[in-house]
């Protein structure tokens, strides 16, 4: 069996994604190539502060060196740029593992939107999201990684040149660091930039300065010291009058993976009966790996400025959008991640930082509802994943929830707004829901309510379909779809130029006739008391599901059986006038019947009932009329 001691070098393919990305890398050119230098130095670090965990059980490992620092060698003859680090080090099988796959879905999100880009703005997704060890193929023609796992005596080199394949290898151990990782990078010629001095420094103090292990830069050749340009000092332990709002961002920048600015910073130290740093942001734009499937957290744990796990659960899933670090003193050094993960005193750190957040987004809305509406903008659609989710922080969430509706032309309007404007004998809070906002607002169930200046919700996000159904309510209204039951609107007069329609017996008529022959389709067909302009329309009966949530769910294989809708019909609109004077046979009359469904149906964004019958029957009323 092959061991790490003993690897003779043997070219091996990388994973399909990781081609991909490389592909992309090496043959497209970017507008701003310096991220690698901050993911490649955050990577280092991550490195330095694992030893750091490990040696807490095991201080043997730091050996005789037991300071952390991340070294940046530049050699301009040689054109290569080298990132060392003493950290944890990797074994032969680790760098397999580690620099052949994808193993954060985060860089495999940013590979699938920089795949579908057409429009050439893909050259800019690099400079909003850091791809990691990968991002070194922007700037290099080849790289070599060299590595030690602490510990250990054997050591190997990994080797790309970024077009498909790579070679892992014994290192030869006067070659090797002591412990850690040293990756070289042999620049492309239109990237010899990178090992000049004062354009590295001024990218790692930009980008990096405040990552907690010093990093020092040195010149191959050159007889002068290493210069350290930045101290380790972790600036979440610093008190915020000596942070300004740079510092702030640089450390954004690098603990987030991206390369916007945060639109709220929250730094604050608790004390009292537990003890804990918290630095996070939320970001100005969305995250690539938003909504990921596995809703996993950003934040990094840190137990007295140990590294823990750059994804503790520390906020709910609704908040995962947040990114930053929790550094705190209480928590036991000596338990595993997953113990420590269990631990009451976790616990009563994750309850008050997620307090805390939404305290601060309320804060927030208050004072600057324009910041506050360009968060809500972002993660809105997440946030409202809490409502069904967080039952005890549900009244905050609900405060500060902000939506779009009849009446706010294209403005986002709060609760407590709407509340401020309910009609007088309206019970209830109106929403619609659907896939597109302007779709939702041309919706023809949402007729009467305009009609009798009824403000209704439009929830455009597939959330919109679950929380509603939660019993959810406010200030005392529950929450009522315009699209599901009765609408019950005669308490509520019309607007001036609004008139009621009168209910003829013909039009009695025609209802009951068109309720027979569509018992087969529907639960039962009425006039409606919603539709002014639109014939006719179709909402889901009282018990049933809503029709989106119903239509959603179906898509996905997972509704049960459809309930038949109720077929509403506007007593005041000509055609249903007509209809019921009509001196038509009842054949005729079934086949207008169902065409009425038809379109109703088609309204809603559905195929009509029988396709096929569909068109029989509208080609025999075209060829009567004719």
């Amino acid at each position: 069996m092959t061991t790490d001691s003993a690897i003779a070098p043997e070219p091996r393919a990388f994973e399909a994604d990781v081609s991909k990305l490389l592909h992309m890398m090496v043959h497209s050119v970017y507008s701003d190539r310096d991220v690698f230098l901050r993911e490649l130095i955050s990577n280092a670090a991550d490195a330095c502060e694992k030893l750091r965990y490990e040696a807490i059980a095991n201080p043997a490992l730091f050996g005789e060196d037991p300071q952390p620092r991340i070294t940046v060698t530049l050699d301009k003859e040689a054109g290569t740029v080298t990132i060392a680090d003493n950290g944890i080090g990797m074994t032969a099988a680790d760098m397999g593992e580690t620099l052949g796959t994808i193993a954060r879905s985060g860089t495999k999100a940013f590979m699938d939107r920089l795949s579908a880009d057409n429009d050439g703005g893909g050259q800019q997704l690099i400079g909003q999201f850091g791809v990691g060890f990968y991002s070194a193929f922007m700037v290099a023609g080849a790289v070599d990684v060299v590595s030690r796992r602490a510990g250990q005596e054997v050591a190997a080199v990994w080797s790309s040149d970024g077009r498909g394949t790579y070679t892992i290898a014994s290192a030869d151990l006067s070659q090797a660091p002591d412990r850690g990782t040293r990756v070289t990078l042999h620049l492309l010629e239109d990237a010899k930039g990178y090992a000049e001095r004062y354009n590295v420094e001024r990218i790692i103090k930009a980008q990096s300065g405040h990552v907690p292990v010093p990093i020092f830069i040195e010149e191959a050749g050159s007889d002068e010291e290493a210069l350290q340009i930045a101290d380790g000092a972790a600036l979440w332990t610093k008190p915020r009058s000596e942070i300004i709002e740079e510092d702030y961002t640089d450390f954004y920048r690098s603990v987030a993976g991206q390369f916007d600015k945060p639109a709220l910073t929250l730094h604050y130290r608790a004390e009292g009966r537990h003890e804990y740093s918290v630095l996070t942001f939320i970001p100005e734009s969305k995250p690539f790996d938003l909504f990921d499937p596995n809703r996993n957290g950003r934040i990094k744990l840190y137990v007295r400025r140990v590294f823990i796990t750059d994804e503790a659960e520390i906020l709910p899933r609704y908040l995962r959008f947040v990114r930053g670090l929790v550094d705190s003193a209480d928590l036991p050094l000596n338990m595993s991640r997953e113990m420590i993960q269990d631990s009451p005193v976790l616990s009563a750190i994750q309850k008050g930082v997620s307090n805390r957040v939404l305290a601060e987004l309320e804060k927030l809305a208050d004072a600057e509802p324009e910041r506050y509406a360009a968060i809500w903008e972002n993660f809105g659609s997440v946030l409202k994943e809490g409502l069904y989710e967080d039952y005890a922080r549900r009244e905050s969430l609900l405060g500060l929830a902000r939506f779009k509706t009849t009446s706010s032309n294209g403005e986002w309007r709060s609760l407590k707004d709407y509340a401020s404007s309910l009609k007088e004998n309206q019970t209830a809070i109106y929403y619609a829901t659907g896939d597109d906002l302007d779709r939702i607002a041309g919706s023809p169930q949402l007729e009467g309510f305009k009609a009798r200046g009824i403000e209704v919700l439009l929830l455009p996000d597939q959330v919109d379909n679950f929380w509603t159904t939660t019993g959810i309510d406010y200030d005392g209204k529950p929450f009522k779809s315009v699209t599901q039951g009765a609408a019950d609107l005669s308490l509520i007069p019309l607007s001036e130029g609004n008139e009621p329609a009168s209910v003829g017996e013909e039009v009695t008529g025609f209802v009951a006739f068109a309720k027979e022959a569509l018992r087969d389709h529907v639960s039962d067909v009425r006039v409606s008391d919603r539709l002014t302009t639109s014939a006719v329309c179709i909402v889901a009966p009282e018990n049933a599901m809503d029709l989106q949530l119903e239509k959603i769910l179906a898509s996905a294989g997972r509704a049960p059986e459809r309930a038949k809708p109720v077929l509403e019909v506007n007593a005041g609109h000509s055609l249903i006038g007509k209809l019921g004077q009509s001196s038509a046979g009842d054949d005729e009359r079934r086949d207008i019947a169902y065409l009425l469904l038809d379109e109703a149906r088609i309204a809603e964004g559905e195929a009509p009932t029988d396709p096929r019958a569909f068109v029989e029957r509208l080609e025999r009323l075209m060829a009567k009329t004719l």
